[in-house]
């Protein structure tokens, strides 16, 4: 509120009629003065007109008091656009005016939702929703249309009182005309625009190959995402060959894959939109005009026993080197990395070897020489990790340093655990999942063992332990 008394705004003008008055005004006050006076001296009835002159003199003096009053206690002139303050116009809004400041409400507990309704495509049906969340408290952050053949979806993040269930909101929803009403929890990833993270993932697919399975997840919400391969392992074709356009078909969206074959993604809880599958085709087009594409960085480690190796990512342009690595490794290390026989191990490597499976980490000597791969496979809307390192490289902290680092990398795309396919016989690998000091479950089936490490508790790299680096983003 503004101080009327300090304020610049609310002093009265100065004029020039008013100085003329009071000089009119001493004038014939002098002129009186002395006509009185000669009066009194030269007359009779002097000492009367003395009375009557000091009566109409304290007269003047009350009704000069009263006007001045009057009238500096009015309210000042308001023009358009400059503010004034007022007592009257504060106390009117209730506001506190004395010295004790006004006691703020109390704050409430909120939550985050996100929600879809759809809607009438006709006008007042938005509006209509709107009035319902006022009424309810709710704080609308965001709101997204998508447009149907029939009918209009509405999409919200809301910041809603925390007593307020889902249910509710769903019932008052629906009494404003809302139906096939969804509701998630939200947080505060969520509260970046949506244009700033598509740009985002657009970004991040940009730079990495290996990101598009991975930006689709993120734009489409709690969904799965299966690569289908035009070519099976064996080199017979699948089939699947998704059209240039793709395929919508209410909760499954089939996208055809740069790499060839088809992407399959599904999301039985909620329907796909027009506007959602644009999004996602526009993404997997972006990936099939930059074509092949993995970051350049890479670290020089230094093994304890002296020997420098370089960690870096690959890909299918690393097929030659990988199966020349597999020439040099023994039938054990090949049966217990692939569980099955040693001979179709070099057909699982392009696959393997695809960023639209999921990430590779090789591991090369001084001289060039690939001796070790790591592989983090999106597999459905589950994480794998695998290792395996050449036969005279083992047991030098290799296998240990990639699983670190492809669990680092995981926790980075947001998964929630990891899980690794090997035998009860393979106590490296063993050793290495319970070095990175995570909560562990294990499943053992006909000779096979599954450990899977959830990553809600990770520790950062450095804790771990590990080769030491001399070179990193070379």
């Amino acid at each position: 509120m503004t101080d009327v008394t300090s304020s610049k705004s609310t002093r009265r003008p100065h004029h020039w009629r008013h100085d003329l008055i009071e000089l009119a005004a001493l004038f014939t006050a002098v002129v009186v003065a002395d006509t009185i006076a000669k009066t009194i001296v030269k007359g009779p009835e002097g000492p009367y007109l003395l009375v009557f002159s000091a009566i109409a003199l304290v007269a003047t003096a009350g009704f000069h008091t009263w006007w001045a009053r009057r009238h500096s206690h009015a309210p000042p002139v308001t023009t358009a656009g400059t503010p004034t303050a007022s007592l009257a116009s504060d106390e009117r809004a209730g506001l506190h005016t004395d010295a004790e400041p006004a006691h703020a409400p109390e704050a409430v507990e909120t939550v985050l939702w996100r929600m879809r309704a759809t809607v009438d495509d006709a006008p007042g049906s938005l509006a209509a929703l709107c009035t319902v969340l006022a009424r309810l408290g709710v704080d609308i952050l965001t709101l997204q249309t998508h447009p149907l053949t029939e009918g209009t979806v509405d999409e919200f993040l809301l910041r809603a009182p925390a007593d307020l269930s889902s249910g509710d909101l769903t019932r008052e929803i629906g009494s404003a005309g809302g139906r096939d009403t969804w509701t998630e929890r939200a947080d505060a990833h969520d509260l970046v625009d949506t244009p700033t993270r598509v740009l985002g993932l657009a970004t991040r697919t940009a730079l990495d190959a290996a990101e598009l399975p991975l930006a689709l997840r993120q734009l489409l919400g709690r969904c799965t995402l299966h690569s289908v391969p035009a070519v099976s392992l064996t080199g017979r074709p699948t089939g699947e060959q998704a059209p240039v356009e793709g395929v919508l078909e209410e909760t499954v969206m089939k996208l055809r894959d740069p790499s060839g074959g088809t992407l399959l993604i599904e999301r039985p809880y909620l329907p796909f939109t027009p506007t959602e599958f644009a999004r996602a085709r526009a993404l997997v087009e972006l990936d099939a005009r930059l074509g092949p594409r993995v970051p350049h960085s890479q670290d020089v480690l230094t093994l304890p026993e002296g020997n420098e190796i370089t960690v870096r990512r690959a890909d299918q342009r690393d097929l030659t080197a990988a199966r020349a690595m597999h020439d040099r490794c023994s039938a054990r290390t090949l049966s217990l990395r692939y569980h099955g026989p040693v001979g179709d191990a070099d057909r699982y490597l392009d696959h393997l070897l695809s960023p639209r499976f999921g990430r590779t980490l090789a591991v090369q000597t001084a001289s060039g020489r690939l001796v070790a791969l790591g592989h983090l496979l999106w597999d459905g809307d589950e994480t794998e990790v695998a290792l395996m390192v050449e036969d005279d490289w083992q047991r030098r902290g290799i296998g240990s340093e990639l699983l670190g680092r492809l669990v680092a990398m995981a926790e980075e795309a947001g998964c929630e655990s990891v899980y690794a396919v090997t035998q009860a016989s393979n106590t490296g690998m063993v050793a290495a999942m319970r070095a990175l000091n995570l909560p562990l479950d294990y499943q053992i089936e006909e000779g096979t063992l599954v450990i899977t490490a959830r990553l809600e508790s990770a520790p950062r790299r450095s804790e771990r332990s590990q080769p030491q680096a001399r070179q990193s983003e070379r």
